[in-house]
């Protein structure tokens, strides 16, 4: 179960935490960033102040019980790489990163694209997934990552969507729209409108993760201008969340 936690000094999503790890997705509250990219922007790649972005990673990290010099994040290139982290620092040339070291946080970025999180006995994963990652398959290849790390299988591991813009507000082009199955893709009137959590959903219950251990925020992020960045919405001038998972020390 996840919750928004809307009142805390730093309000992000939630779950019902278990003894080894924590896992969170941001909002865009809570921070210090200016307009366009008040106030939790936590991306180094706008053109927001550096010291306001430094600012907010440490205020979130904080708020989630890691100290900002362990915070691992990926380059994030919209492939199907999974870098096995056992340091903190940026990761190139990868759009997800997976632990079995306590004390480190991982951080994927964005601002519409999918933030997926795993957990399982021992491990954490976290995967960014636009449409290009995960029509390639990223989600499954993180989930192998996973698995292999601890040498456990699919059906052990839960998987957690956050917040993502979604087929209320995603119109693709038919390029797009036919590199997923029909069954994500909703034909509408005004264009066809593609469900990035249930073709990530899809995925991954065909890779052996059962369907009640796959669990979604529901957000959207194009819907919510007060809670949310939205690259699309705000046509590139916004700031950037983050799905956080990390091991507790």
């Amino acid at each position: 179960m996840w919750t928004l936690r809307s009142h805390d000094p730093v309000p992000v999503w939630r779950r019902i935490e278990d003894a080894e790890s924590r896992l969170a997705f941001s909002t865009r509250r809570g921070g210090t960033s200016e307009p366009p990219y008040d106030t939790l922007n936590l991306g180094r790649s706008t053109p927001d102040r550096p010291e306001a972005v430094d600012e907010n990673r440490r205020r979130l990290l904080a708020s989630l019980g890691f100290a900002p010099e362990r915070l691992a994040t990926a380059g994030q290139v919209h492939g199907t790489t999974v870098t096995r982290v056992t340091a903190p620092g940026l990761h190139r040339e990868c759009d997800a990163l997976v632990t079995t070291e306590p004390g480190i946080a991982l951080a994927i970025t964005g601002a519409d694209c999918l933030p997926i999180l795993y957990s399982t006995p021992g491990a954490v994963a976290a995967a960014h997934a636009g449409w290009r990652g995960t029509a390639a398959g990223i989600a499954t290849a993180t989930l192998q990552a996973l698995c292999d790390a601890v040498a456990t299988r699919a059906d052990q591991v839960q998987v957690h969507l956050g917040p993502c813009i979604r087929d209320c507000c995603y119109i693709v082009g038919p390029e797009v729209a036919g590199q997923f199955p029909a069954g994500v893709v909703r034909n509408r009137p005004d264009g066809l409108r593609l469900s990035l959590p249930d073709a990530v959903r899809h995925q991954l219950i065909a890779a052996g993760v059962p369907g009640a251990a796959i669990a979604d925020t529901g957000a959207c992020t194009a819907c919510d201008p007060d809670w949310y960045f939205s690259h699309r919405r705000d046509r590139g001038l916004t700031g950037r969340q983050w799905g956080v998972a990390g091991l507790l020390a």
